[in-house]
């Protein structure tokens, strides 16, 4: 028998799973009996749909096996066993394989144990590494979702064996180690699927009490019965005194579809653990949304917003968080078409009655049912989280904290639901100390106000102390602060709210809006203007007279049509490099550079370049020749001196 290395990867998690996580110890019996469930389904699945697998009788069960003398505790299943196309079941979410149905194993060699136990596939066990924080609790929470559970076993057991069989295969092997290396060969099992045998460091997993009540905490409504050996209290009958204790076998869990059970006979207890049990997450859900629909079309659904972003949430290859079944049957966990990406941080699941049990990815695309049922379950979640904004806005603040950029996805393109997005978005402004909504915005707005206004940037401090504010502070508008990367790119799509104007205040489409008496200009200062438009022509697209300002000199917007400084910055950001986009320079009459630059012509070249980057600064822009600006400051300066 050769004895195999891990890979240094596995090695350096093992390590983490023994030494850095052992204070939640007891997730490992979750993650294991959440891969023995995982098996049944890919059986099951198989059974109703593949003609080689129908004539296979079996009654799905996991068996727990306690020996306290021998510290050993035992974890079997009889569901697909070991397959080389999907990776041996017992590491699927570790192995991160192909989890198509389509695919069928052709058994299980020593050479692909190797392959699959011995190596990493993708970047599991790196990812999960990466994103340690040093919080043992919060780490061991991600043990699942990164797809490492099986090796959390390490944590409680010295050594481990698995068995595993095939479905409708002969051959067994064994694959065993004690985290130095591990060790493979033929072996036999009574019937296929998969058993696993811990050699436990202690007795603490032995106890059969012990190991009912994680079950219950974990994996209460795992589909599929769980039984084990435990000692159940028998009263005394006839004629006897004293009663005595009998060990059975007894199913220990309630093996339940909890989606498909009434909503009147559950707690949010009950909610919370099957939660756990779906996202592996230690932490209980902001919110569950749960619908039985009946009628001409009938399904049912269990939606989860955690209080906890996923690991994976800003990433193009996020792991859907819906799991979807056909008449209690587990279909798939990797369908990112059950719900828009913009709701891709919810977990839960999504039970259809009247589809085919065999999906393919253009059933799962272009199928009139789920279509349905995916517009009825994006209203639905969208309204549940209306509701949670309207009745409880300090619980709504941490979820927006949370996934709120991730919302606001949704406003990009033709959406349908972009009416129920914007009500659920919150926004910064100058007016008010917490966020608001766009609906407080407008119960507020001044009579003769046209539109709903906002400015846009990366940086807050920047945003509130621009130049541009000024002439709305001073008639006492409300502007929208928006600050995030996000908000750039969306809102220019956001035509309007509530049948009023969503506009930019850098836009030259506001001009007519914010029309005041104050900046009024002589036929000198027009002059001036027409010079300095003459100077900057390369530069700016127009100088005007500003209505805006009343402190500042100068400032810059935009054409309607043109992306401002913010979105060019992100254009540029993703590659795309666009043609120079001309600013239009406004300039405030009233100034006194400007009222004192009319009577000095000497001085417009200089001054000119120097108000133009000045705006630029306040904007956050940067200034293609810093040395030409601080020479001419300071040619300046020395005279005023």
């Amino acid at each position: 028998m050769q004895k195999h290395q891990f890979q240094t990867q596995v090695s350096d998690l093992l390590n983490l799973m023994i030494h850095s996580l052992y204070s939640n110890k007891e997730i490992f019996l979750r993650e294991l009996i959440s891969n023995a469930s995982d098996a049944l389904d890919k059986l099951n699945y198989l059974s109703l749909t593949n003609d080689e697998y129908k004539s296979l009788q079996y009654s799905p069960r996991i068996d727990i096996k306690l020996d306290k003398e021998a510290k050993t505790l035992v974890i079997s299943d009889n569901g697909i066993g070991m397959d080389n196309n999907t990776g041996m079941h017992i590491f699927d979410k570790f192995y991160q394989g192909d989890t198509s149905h389509s695919k069928e194993g052709n058994g299980m060699d020593e050479s692909d144990l190797i392959n699959n136990l011995g190596t990493i596939a993708r970047s599991g066990t790196k990812g999960f590494i990466d994103s340690m924080s040093g919080d043992a609790k919060k780490d061991s929470s991600l043990i699942g979702q990164f797809g490492v559970g099986f090796y959390s076993a390490f944590m409680v057991a010295s050594k481990i064996e698995v068995i595993s069989r095939k479905a409708l295969s002969d051959e067994a092997y064994k694959w065993s180690s004690d985290t130095n290396g591990y060790e493979i060969s033929k072996s036999s099992l009574s019937s296929h699927g998969t058993q696993i045998t811990l050699y436990l460091n202690d007795d603490e997993f032995c106890d059969s009490f012990r190991v009912e009540n994680i079950i219950t905490k974990y994996s209460n409504h795992i589909p599929y019965p769980i039984f084990m050996d435990k000692d159940e209290w028998i009263a005394p009958q006839g004629d006897e005194k004293d009663g005595h204790y009998e060990s059975k076998n007894s199913q220990i869990n309630k093996a339940s579809a909890l989606w498909r059970m009434s909503k009147s006979g559950l707690k949010d207890s009950d909610y919370n653990d099957f939660y756990k049990q779906i996202s592996h997450d230690s932490s209980d859900p902001l919110l569950h949304i749960h619908t039985k629909a009946e009628g001409k079309i009938e399904y049912s659904t269990l939606f989860y917003i955690p209080s906890s972003q996923p690991f994976d949430l800003f990433r193009v290859d996020y792991q859907s968080g819906v799991k979807l079944y056909v008449k209690r049957v587990f279909i798939t966990d990797d369908a990112k078409e059950l719900l828009p990406p913009y709701l891709r941080f919810v977990r839960g699941v999504m039970d259809v009655e009247d589809i085919p049990l065999n999906v393919s990815r253009e059933i799962l695309q272009e199928n009139k049912i789920l279509a349905t049922v995916k517009d009825q379950s994006v209203k639905k979640i969208l309204n549940e989280l209306e509701k949670m904004l309207n009745n409880d806005r300090e619980k709504y603040s941490k979820f927006y904290a949370l996934f709120g950029n991730v919302i606001k996805e949704g406003l990009y393109g033709f959406s349908t639901n972009k009416d129920n997005i914007l009500n659920l978005c919150l926004f910064k402004s100058t007016l008010n100390d917490k966020p608001i909504t766009l609906k407080e915005y407008k119960e507020a707005m001044k009579e003769d106000q046209k539109s709903i206004y906002y400015i846009s940037g990366q940086n807050e401090s920047m945003l509130r102390n621009s130049p541009l504010l000024e002439g709305f502070k001073a008639k006492g508008i409300n502007v929208l602060i928006c600050d995030e990367e996000i908000d750039t790119i969306v809102l220019p799509m956001v035509n309007e709210f509530d049948s009023t104007a969503f506009k930019s205040i850098n836009s030259s489409d506001i001009d007519s809006e914010i029309d005041s008496t104050q900046n009024s200009s002589s036929d000198e200062t027009n002059a001036l203007i027409v010079k300095i438009k003459e100077i900057l022509k390369d530069e700016v697209k127009d100088v005007k007279i500003s209505n805006r300002l009343s402190d500042s000199v100068s400032c810059l917007i935009y054409d309607k049509n043109d992306p401002d400084y913010a979105m060019q910055t992100i254009l540029k950001q993703m590659g795309q490099e666009a043609p120079k986009i001309k600013p239009i320079l406004e300039i405030n009459p009233n100034h006194e550079i400007i009222t004192k630059l009319a009577n000095n012509e000497l001085m417009i070249n200089d001054v000119a370049i120097l108000i133009l980057n000045m705006a630029k600064i306040s904007e956050g822009m940067t200034i293609e020749n810093p040395s030409e600006f601080s020479s001419k400051l300071a040619k300046i300066i020395s005279k005023a001196l």
